[in-house]
């Protein structure tokens, strides 16, 4: 019906059964069965024919109305299928371990959502080495891994470099003494990360360096648990530098510690991505830029 309906109005428009027919690329007969087509379902005579023009009826031009309509209607429906398949296009799927979810990913989303606010972002989880394994296998489109990547295939975009830092509730007898040192922490109360995580093993390997044996009061693998829990348990913890924005110390009446030997957990956050994946222009152009806008977003210098 809807080719019929679109043939009628090109035949009404162009008031010639033989441009219509170039113009369509059928034959005039061809044309001429549609119209009659058209005609037999209606009951009714859509044209008076004078010679070799064509001339609507009363009730020719009612259905001439009609058709104008349902063509808009179907052009409108094509470019929603249009914006659809265009959305499905623009889905970027985003591989993270759990602990870069919570400090490097919503501002790294913010960023992609500023830059192209009609991207879809999915969201995959994983270890560093199975987020590796995703962008290589292209199961995501860009993975964010706290360690430098070196991979044929791959490229590895350094973001930004942080460590850890020793967060402590204001009221803590540290945060008004000396700089605090590694033997600060040998006994100290503390809530650490639990094993098998990232951090566990990064604070696992420090105070092994340095002998030191705290006294752990939990083990918790989100940040936010321990923040939260700090202040009640007065207790310690070593927590990323990304992770701790001043408005968060402040709203938790926390104090960060910069100490000389948390340098030596400095890492490098990468965004990976595979040389022959089908990112879109703008996903590029914003790949490009995302550095510096991650760095002011987590406040580092």
């Amino acid at each position: 019906m809807m080719e019929d309906l679109l043939v009628f109005t090109t035949v009404v428009e162009q008031s010639s059964l033989n441009k219509a027919s170039k113009l369509l690329n059928l034959s005039q007969p061809a044309l001429s069965r549609k119209i009659a087509k058209l005609e037999e379902e209606w009951g009714v005579a859509l044209f008076d024919r004078k010679g070799k023009r064509l001339e609507l009826t009363r009730v020719g031009q009612e259905a001439y109305i009609y058709a104008l309509e349902q063509r808009q209607r179907h052009q409108q429906f094509l470019q929603s299928v249009s914006r659809f398949k265009t959305a499905e296009r623009r889905v970027i799927t985003l591989g993270a371990s759990l602990t870069t979810i919570q400090t490097t990913l919503p501002p790294l989303v913010t960023a992609l959502m500023n830059k192209s606010p009609d991207i879809e972002v999915k969201l995959v989880t994983g270890k560093t080495h199975e987020i590796v394994s995703y962008v290589r296998d292209k199961r995501v489109d860009l993975g964010v891994v706290a360690s430098s990547i070196s991979e044929q295939g791959l490229k590895c975009i350094p973001l930004f470099q942080d460590h850890l830092e020793l967060v402590i509730p204001r009221s803590h007898a540290l945060a008004a003494g000396s700089p605090a040192t590694m033997e600060d922490l040998n006994g100290l109360p503390m809530i650490i990360f639990s094993k098998g995580t990232w951090y566990r093993k990064l604070i696992d390997d420090l105070f092994g360096r340095y002998s030191i044996i705290p006294d752990v009061r939990m083990e918790i693998d989100s940040f936010e648990a321990i923040v939260r829990l700090l202040p009640t348990c007065r207790a310690a913890a070593l927590l990323p530098q990304s992770y701790l924005r001043p408005q968060l110390l402040k709203d938790n009446e926390l104090v960060a510690l910069p100490m000389k030997e948390l340098e030596q957990t400095r890492r490098e956050t990468c965004l990976i991505y595979s040389n022959s994946s089908e990112l879109s222009q703008e996903t590029k152009d914003w790949i490009k830029d995302i550095k510096g806008s991650l760095i002011d977003a987590l406040e580092l210098e």
